[in-house]
């Protein structure tokens, strides 16, 4: 493989292959290996959001190399480059996105990039699939923006109408009549593999709980193992989300957040305003603009594991609180708020205006349920 010309940032294309034959498309930027030698240097993985081409990342994944790292962007089977002729034969689904696609990256990575480190982008799904690699453990930090697997009940409740709409009513028919899910029709999105579109509107409380029947079946032993493989993962997690989208509530980054139960983790949530934005969402992360107030979250947390102290909200600070959305906590709550998990704790800590984080780190605290109840003060953030 030969490598990027460091002024240009321009990408080279390369063939991966999964274990089970099936060829993805993928963009490397690489300094030359012979006279950039650095094993220090991480090679950076992005892996995509739902049924989006790896293209959109383009622009983060050239800055990302521009500041010194090696990167990788790639499309999932079914989606952009790394469609078939004829998408209706393809039965994908995430847990082929993650257990062959996402682990057939992670291989290359290790074997392109000898000896360097391999931390992981994800977005959305993106950030959930990683638990689902069996060479999880081979990855040294994971930044996450909006990660969460949709399940219904912890869409935004002032957008869950049309969310239930589209995504429970119009995917899964339009998906049995055609074969897949064509969201180009719509503008929503690139055209979707019927597998993925199966397990997402079916989704349950605990993803392992959508495999139980039906066409994605799996056995028990086979939904442990999927869930066991979460745990295999000890790589640090900062899980970045905005109040104004729909998909990424507090609920449900935690609910993601929980399944990897041998993380550190510490999940930074900012309002739009506090960095003089009207709105983010959902996707906007990813936009150029984002380069000198949010992007750096992601450069510092890779490099070498830092939240960066000059935080978006304190060098551009708020007019005022009016335009943090409902699902924020008050920056009068306590800083420390112990939930009922058995081996983790979680925190509220405000960082400036429209800022804050929840911090979860792992931890042998056995005293974090009360009564055998779950403590809901972190429930209150939804």
């Amino acid at each position: 493989m030969h490598s990027a010309d460091p002024g240009e940032a321009r990408p080279l294309a390369v063939s991966i292959t999964a274990a089970d034959g099936f060829t993805l498309r993928a963009y490397v930027w690489r300094r030359h290996a012979l006279l950039n030698a650095d094993a220090s240097r991480a090679v950076v993985i992005v892996n995509s959001a739902t049924s989006v081409r790896c293209h959109y990342y383009f622009r983060f994944g050239a800055w990302l190399y521009q500041q010194g790292f090696d990167v990788l962007v790639y499309d999932y089977r079914g989606i952009g480059a790394s469609q078939p002729v004829a998408l209706a034969t393809l039965d994908a689904s995430w847990l082929e996105w993650g257990e062959r696609d996402f682990e057939a990256v992670l291989r290359y990575a290790r074997s392109m990039f000898p000896g360097q480190p391999i931390d992981v982008v994800g977005h959305s799904i993106g950030g959930f699939l990683i638990g689902l690699a069996p060479s999880n453990h081979l990855i040294r930090r994971v930044f996450t923006v909006g990660t969460q697997y949709a399940y219904w009940r912890d869409y935004a409740p002032r957008s869950m109408p049309l969310m239930l709409w589209k995504w429970h009513v119009v995917m899964p028919v339009l998906t049995g009549l055609v074969g897949y899910f064509p969201a180009s029709w719509f503008g929503w999105m690139e055209d979707t593999p019927r597998g993925v579109a199966k397990i997402w509107s079916r989704g349950r409380a605990r993803f392992e709980d959508t495999l139980s029947k039906g066409s994605l079946a799996r056995t028990p032993a086979q939904r442990a193992d999927i869930v066991a493989r979460f745990g295999n993962m000890h790589a640090p997690i900062l899980a970045v989300s905005f109040p104004d989208d729909p998909f990424g509530t507090v609920r449900a980054i935690e609910r993601t957040l929980r399944y990897f139960t041998h993380c550190e983790s510490t999940h930074v949530r900012i309002a739009p305003a506090s960095i003089g934005e009207r709105s983010i969402g959902h996707f906007a992360f990813f936009h150029s603009r984002f380069e000198r107030s949010l992007w750096p979250l992601a450069r510092h947390w890779l490099a070498d594991g830092s939240v960066i102290a000059t935080t978006p909200a304190t060098t551009h600070p708020s007019p005022g609180h009016a335009e943090v959305e409902s699902d924020s906590p008050s920056h009068a709550m306590p800083v420390a708020m112990p939930i009922g998990t058995r081996k983790q704790a979680c925190a509220v800590v405000p960082i400036g205006p429209g800022v804050w984080t929840i911090r979860k780190s792992v931890t042998n605290a056995t005293a974090v349920e009360k009564n055998g109840e779950r403590d809901q003060r972190c429930d209150r953030l939804q």
